[in-house]
């Protein structure tokens, strides 16, 4: 370390414009890939690493030909069946469907009215009508549609006041390919028996990827640009929402943009403010915020260089990264005055030199805690959470050499300013927290207590429900198209059963000859035929009652539990058909259902729930997101149940998944990644501080005000139903992360002190007066500076914003009143008399 430290004194400290010009090259090497630095609000953020519902999720998308669409949700003037309004409705779906990237427009007007016709079901489905059809009757099509097992809270709600719109676009089949084909590469490589060259491909598909969704965000952003522009058009006739996962992932890229821009303006500004209070100097102002800059654009270009890809929860890390380089600057400039004050006729390298030396180690181990605090995150099984850890620790790296590269030099550079041996006027926060500390030690013992077993009940509490909805302001249009769309038209969150059945022998000839003379028995065979019948055509033995029966068993019993929505399945057409029958069907009776449809009716309403290939039935459902009493652990845990010792059906004949079930696991996730970070911290820390200091006694006297903070943070979380989310879990490791750093900078300096003084209550007085301001400085910079992230849209990262900053402040008190009052009370320095020592 010695050799080290001689070869930075020389090489750096010695040659400080070859340093500032290298590092100049270094950071215009980085600006220049900052042109590829990314954004994602893909639904990959709300996933887990490795989800094996995952696997179920994708084959069921593939499958049954999951594709992209936007809502449109119209609340008219008029009333929907008002000609006027069908009028409205059919010119708005005109210009819809004319956008480059829409391919289709379905909405009230497509569905199909089997009831407007009198006579059998063969009738019905082959003259079917629908809305624009001049000669149907209005008022026996509202009452079809609203009471539709089809079409009610899809095309229109109940009440028949709000209808929508589903906008389908384009399938761009290339990009699929490409995300199957990553994802394969990507399994192998995890795997470990990947090829050199599956390496190599893996590469070139990530790299395609990227590249072809950028193309295809950029379209659909401008889609979604053009329809906002129509249905602004048609806000004269009532109110109008744009809604769908392409809408909500355009939108938070939208907001993630604002939220950089919003943060970086308000830390930059607050920094420039604080400085200036602070130091009161324009090279104060100045170094810092060079320090800044540096550190957060190269970082920026570092995570374009490597194609990493920032989203809404990794959308503050510059501010942080501003935020903690600032803090580290402080603790420099402050140390750089103090030596300058306590030793004027030092040579100005020198006083710089001895800065360094002085301040290394304690901003060396700052850092490291904090990055073991953010890496921690990488514990998790979230994966957005994951790239944030790692984002932050690569970040809190390049914070440290920026600190001790650029500031020192630059320093060094403008030489030596006038005034600085002029005594520093007392703090007198810190002067009087110092002043409590040690004639009120013990109350401040009992406060602390109680605060930590208020806080340890609180944590009791801790709550994982959430609602993707409650994570946006209600003047948001995402969160009021979807209140809209789960209080009117069936719910938001997809969920699906897959019903598995046992494949049937084949028919046997006079089961052919049976069903081809029941089709012979009715009028016009030749018109309603789509096809002959085949020997060994399993389409038309499939739809067996057995079959249809559980069907709508499961169908019927998920409708009834609390916080489902809508639900469709064949049984939806089914009981459309029986209806119209009036009667159920037998096995002859389905199978000319299914033969007789035409095809494009098979397709909407049959093809999206039934896989007869795969023996397979699916039942769509949506859950009402936004009820604040729905949970979604327990709804899921109930139709596992409820299939299975209610219904009789076997475990592996049936299959829950869908969105929810990804979410759901997300947020049960939530619990174990809280403890499994919070362990990696605290153990990360602990071992820090016993390498630092050398003292079991003093690494715990470090952690305890730490714990404290997060503790009493999480617990109100707990009394206040603050539920956990995929940003607040990092608050507590965070919070211990950030805030030992004011222990650690403490216990080095009370150390170093009371050697020369050997008085423990002076030599508190002296540190409170000196490195506490340090201190105080940093945590009100990190505490504003959190706080300003109040000004997103989005509510977790307004609930971290504040809650991160309570935790800090608490910190602060805690570092300041009880991390000296353990040091008095367990005296971990012994009792050595003072040393002479000149350095301070």
């Amino acid at each position: 370390m010695r050799h080290l430290a001689r070869w930075y004194e020389q090489a750096i400290l010695g040659r400080p414009v070859p340093v500032l010009v290298l590092l100049a090259c270094v950071l215009g090497f980085f600006s220049y890939h900052t042109q590829d630095f990314r954004l994602d609000a893909s639904a990959d953020s709300l996933l887990l690493e490795d989800d094996e519902d995952l696997r179920a999720f994708r084959m069921l998308s593939e499958r049954y030909q999951a594709r992209n669409f936007l809502v449109v949700a119209f609340i008219p003037s008029q009333p929907i069946f008002a000609p006027e309004t069908l009028a409205q409705i059919s010119a708005l779906a005109a210009e819809l469907a004319a956008l480059d990237e829409v391919e289709s427009v379905v909405s009230l007007l497509d569905a199909p009215l089997v009831r407007q016709v009198q006579g059998s079901l063969a009738e019905a489905v082959s003259n079917y009508k629908n809305l624009t059809n001049s000669d149907v009757d209005l008022v026996r099509a509202k009452e079809e549609l609203t009471n539709s097992p089809l079409f009610a809270e899809l095309v229109i709600s109940r009440d028949a006041t709000t209808t929508a719109l589903q906008l389908n676009l384009k399938e761009h089949p290339q990009l699929r390919d490409l995300q199957k084909r990553k994802r394969l590469l990507a399994g192998r490589v995890r795997a470990g028996v990947a090829s050199t060259a599956e390496r190599a491909q893996l590469t070139q598909a990530r790299t395609a990827y990227a590249m072809l969704k950028a193309e295809l965000d950029a379209r659909n952003h401008q889609t979604i640009g053009e329809v906002r522009s129509i249905i602004a058009r048609y806000q004269q006739h009532g109110q109008l929402y744009l809604g769908g996962v392409s809408m909500i992932a355009d939108d938070m890229i939208t907001f993630i943009k604002k939220d950089l821009l919003v943060f970086g303006i308000g830390v930059f500004v607050f920094l420039v403010g604080m400085l200036s209070i602070i130091f009161r100097a324009a090279r104060w102002v100045l170094l810092p915020l060079a320090s800044c800059f540096y550190a957060g654009l190269l970082m920026i270009g570092l995570l374009g260089l490597a194609g990493w890809q920032v989203t809404v929860i990794s959308s503050n890390f510059i501010s942080l990264m501003l935020i903690l380089t600032m803090s580290m600057s402080i603790h420099l400039v402050v140390r750089y005055r103090q030596l300058c004050r306590d030793q004027p006729e030092s040579m100005h390298r020198e006083l710089v030199a001895r800065t360094v030396r002085k301040m290394v180690w304690p901003c060396l181990y700052t850092a490291l805690t904090t990055i073991i605090a953010f890496g921690s995150l990488v514990v998790s099984d979230i994966k957005p959470v994951i790239d944030f850890g790692w984002m932050m620790s690569v970040g809190l790296a390049v914070t440290f050499l920026t600190s001790f590269l650029l500031f020192p030099t630059l320093l060094l550079v403008l030489g030596r300013s006038p005034g600085e041996t002029t005594t520093g006027s007392t703090l007198w926060v810190t002067a009087a927290l110092s002043r409590l500390t040690a004639r009120h030690g013990t109350a401040v013992l009992v406060v602390s207590g109680l605060l930590a077993v208020t806080g340890v009940v609180g944590i009791t509490r801790l709550e994982v429900e959430n609602s993707f909805v409650n994570y946006f302001s209600n003047d948001t249009e995402i969160y009021q198209g979807l209140k809209l769309v789960d209080d009117k038209l069936g719910g938001t969150t997809p969920l699906d059963i897959l019903l598995s059945f046992d494949a049937l022998p084949p028919p046997t000839d006079n089961a052919e000859e049976e069903l081809k003379g029941a089709l012979e028995e009715e009028d016009d065979l030749d018109e309603l035929l789509l096809g002959s019948i085949s020997s060994g055509n399993k389409d038309d033995y499939w739809f067996t009652p057995e079959r249809v029966d559980r069907i709508k068993a499961v169908h019927d019993y998920v409708s009834d539990l609390y916080g489902v929505g809508q639900v469709l399945s064949l049984a939806s057409l089914i009981r459309v058909g029986e209806e119209i029958n009036q009667g159920e069907f037998d096995a002859f009776e389905l199978a000319l259902v299914n033969k007789r449809m035409p095809d494009t009716l098979k397709q909407t309403m049959i093809a999206p729930f039934v896989s007869i290939d795969d023996n397979e039935a699916r039942i769509s459902l949506r859950i009402r997101d936004s009820l604040t009493d729905l949970r979604r652990n327990e709804l899921l845990q109930n139709i596992q149940n409820g299939l299975t010792s209610e219904l009789g059906l076997a475990a592996n004949s049936f299959e829950v998944t869908g969105l929810l079930v990804l979410y759901n696991n997300m947020l049960q996730s939530l619990f174990s990644s809280q403890i499994q970070t919070l362990g990696v911290v605290m153990l990360g820390i602990a071992l820090m501080l016993m390498v630092l200091f050398r003292s079991v006694v003093l690494a715990l006297i470090g952690i305890v005000p730490n714990l404290l903070a997060a503790a009493v943070v999480l617990g109100l979380m707990g009394w206040g139903g603050i539920p956990l989310d995929m940003m607040t879990i990092t608050i507590a490791s965070i919070t211990l992360g950030i805030a030992v750093d004011n222990s650690i900078h403490y216990i080095y300096r009370f150390r170093d002190e009371y050697a020369r003084r050997g008085d423990y209550p002076a030599t508190l007085h002296y540190c409170h007066a000196n490195i506490g301001r340090a201190i105080f400085y940093t945590a009100i910079t990190i505490i504003v500076g959190f706080s300003i992230l109040v000004l997103s849209n989005f509510l977790p990262t307004i609930y971290f914003g504040l809650l991160t900053a309570l935790a800090m402040a608490i910190a602060l008190l805690a570092a300041l009143t009880l991390l000296p009052k353990l040091i008095l009370l367990l005296r971990p320095f012994g009792s050595a008399a003072p040393v002479a020592v000149n350095t301070p």
